[in-house]
C-alpha cells in the first residue's frame, strides 16, 4: 500500500489531498485531524451543509451511490486518498477505480465494498475466517423472512443488509412481529436492496467496540494496535452512551483482540477499524466491523492520548500512532427532540458546569426527534462516575425551535 511520504501545503501544488465520502459528525472530526497535519480535504455528502462541509477546504453534494457521479468527482479532484466515512457508496466503482490504479481507497476498496453490505462481512467472518457469530439467514421477501425467522427461532434480530447506526433494526419476539420488521427494515436501509439478515439472539453480558488500528511501525511494516475496549448501550441498534475502558476478564479480552486482528488483517490496508463484539463470561462473538471511526468511539475525545479520529488520520498517512488511555471517560448522546431545520440549543453553559465534562454540537442543518445532534463527554476516576456525569451533562442541553425559523 502506498501512502504519502511527505506532507504538502494545502491549496498549493504540493498539497496532500484527501477526499472524504460522507461528512457527518465522525467525518468532521477526521477532517479536523487531517487539517492539523496540513492535509487538503474535500468533503462529500448527500446533503448540503453537512458537519464536515463546514470545516473542509471544499465540499460537494452528490448521490454517492451513483458510480458515474462518484468517478467523475474523483477524476476532477485527483485525491491522493479516498476515505469512505459511511456505507452508502458505490463501492463497486471504487473497486474498479482502485484496480485500474486511479485511486487509493482507505483501507482498501474491497474492505469498503465488503463492509457496506452486512452479507459480505458476515460471510467473510463466519464462513471464510471461521469466527464465532450468531446463527444467521438472509431473506429477499416477506415470505423468505417468515421462513428464516422460523429456522433461526425467536427471539431474533432483523436488519437491512445495507444500513448504519441501527436504522431499520428490530428485535422479534414472535412470528407476529415479522411483517412489521420487514417494513421497518425496508424503510431503514441506506440503500433499499430489499434484502435483510436475520440473526439469532445472543444472551450476552455486554457488548464492546474494539477499536483496532493498522499503522506503519518503525520497521516499515504494518503493525496492529488495540485501544482499550469500549463498552456501550444501544437502543434499537443505535448507540446512546459509551465508556472506556470496559472491564473484561483477560481471557475474553484476548479472544476479542484475536477476532479483531483476524478480521482487520483480512480487510487489510491502513487506518482505524471499529470491531463490534458480544461478550458473555469468557465467550466472544463477532458482530460487525466498520473500517473507519466508530460512533461509540467518540468517548476517545475524552479518554485517550490520541482520539480515534487522530489515530485514523495518522495511520492512513503512514504516521506513528499512540493508542494509550489517558483517563476513564464516557459519552452520552444529545438528541434533536424536534423535527425542524436550524434548531438552537439551550443549557450548554449549565451542562459544562458538571465537573470534568465537555460538549460537542455537530452542526447538523436539520433535526429529527431521534437524530444525534451532539454528545456530552466526561472524564472521571472510574467509568461509572464518568457515565453519570456524561448523562447529567447531556440532559441539561435542550434543543429548541427558534420562532420564525
Amino acid at each position: 500500500m502506498k501512502f504519502p511520504t511527505v506532507l504538502g501545503t494545502p491549496l498549493s501544488s504540493t498539497a496532500t489531498k484527501v477526499m472524504l465520502l460522507g461528512s457527518g459528525e465522525l467525518g468532521k472530526e477526521v477532517i479536523i485531524s487531517l487539517q492539523r497535519l496540513g492535509v487538503e480535504v474535500i468533503a462529500v455528502d448527500r446533503y448540503e451543509n453537512a458537519p464536515g462541509h463546514q470545516v473542509a477546504h471544499r465540499s460537494y453534494v452528490i448521490d454517492m451511490t451513483d458510480g458515474d457521479a462518484l468517478a467523475a468527482l474523483i477524476e476532477k479532484e485527483q485525491p491522493d486518498l479516498v476515505v469512505p466515512e459511511i456505507e452508502a457508496i458505490a463501492t463497486p466503482m471504487l473497486v474498479k477505480l482502485e484496480a485500474a490504479g486511479k485511486v487509493q481507497v482507505i483501507p482498501t476498496a474491497r474492505a469498503a465494498w465488503l463492509t457496506m453490505n452486512r452479507e459480505g462481512i458476515r460471510r467473510l467472518a463466519a464462513e471464510t475466517l471461521g469466527l464465532a457469530t450468531s446463527p444467521y439467514r438472509f431473506a429477499d421477501s416477506l415470505d423468505d423472512l417468515k421462513v428464516a425467522c422460523a429456522e433461526i427461532g425467536f427471539p431474533c434480530i432483523v436488519k437491512p443488509v445495507m444500513s448504519s447506526s441501527g436504522k431499520g433494526q428490530s428485535k422479534l419476539d414472535s412470528a407476529a412481529d415479522v411483517e412489521t420488521a420487514w417494513n421497518y427494515a425496508a424503510a431503514g436501509g441506506r440503500v433499499n436492496s430489499g434484502r435483510v439478515i436475520v440473526e439469532g439472539f445472543i444472551d450476552f453480558d455486554y457488548e464492546i467496540t474494539q477499536l483496532t488500528v493498522r499503522a506503519i511501525g518503525k520497521n516499515g511494516n504494518v503493525e496492529t494496535h488495540f485501544c482499550e475496549p469500549i463498552g456501550h448501550v444501544q437502543v434499537h441498534g443505535d448507540y446512546v452512551e459509551s465508556w472506556q475502558p470496559q472491564a473484561m476478564h483477560p481471557v475474553a479480552l484476548e479472544r476479542a483482540r484475536d477476532i479483531a486482528k483476524k478480521i482487520t488483517d483480512d480487510l487489510g490496508g491502513l487506518g482505524l477499524f471499529g470491531v463490534e463484539l458480544f461478550v458473555k463470561n469468557d465467550m466472544v462473538w463477532f458482530s460487525e466491523v466498520s473500517p473507519r471511526p466508530h460512533d461509540t468511539g467518540m468517548v476517545t475525545m475524552a479518554s485517550q492520548t490520541q482520539n480515534e479520529f487522530e489515530l485514523h488520520a495518522k495511520a492512513i498517512l503512514g504516521l506513528p500512532v499512540d493508542v494509550s488511555l489517558h483517563t476513564p471517560a464516557a459519552s452520552a448522546v444529545i438528541y434533536g427532540q424536534h423535527e425542524a431545520k436550524g434548531i438552537a440549543f439551550e443549557g450548554v453553559a449549565e451542562a459544562l458546569q458538571v465537573p470534568g465534562t465537555d460538549i460537542r454540537l455537530f452542526g447538523k442543518p436539520e433535526s429529527f426527534a431521534r437524530r444525534r445532534m451532539g454528545v456530552a463527554l466526561a472524564k472521571a476516576v472510574d467509568t461509572d462516575t464518568a457515565r453519570n456525569m456524561a448523562k447529567a451533562a447531556a440532559a441539561k442541553v435542550k434543543p429548541v425551535i427558534v420562532e420564525g425559523n
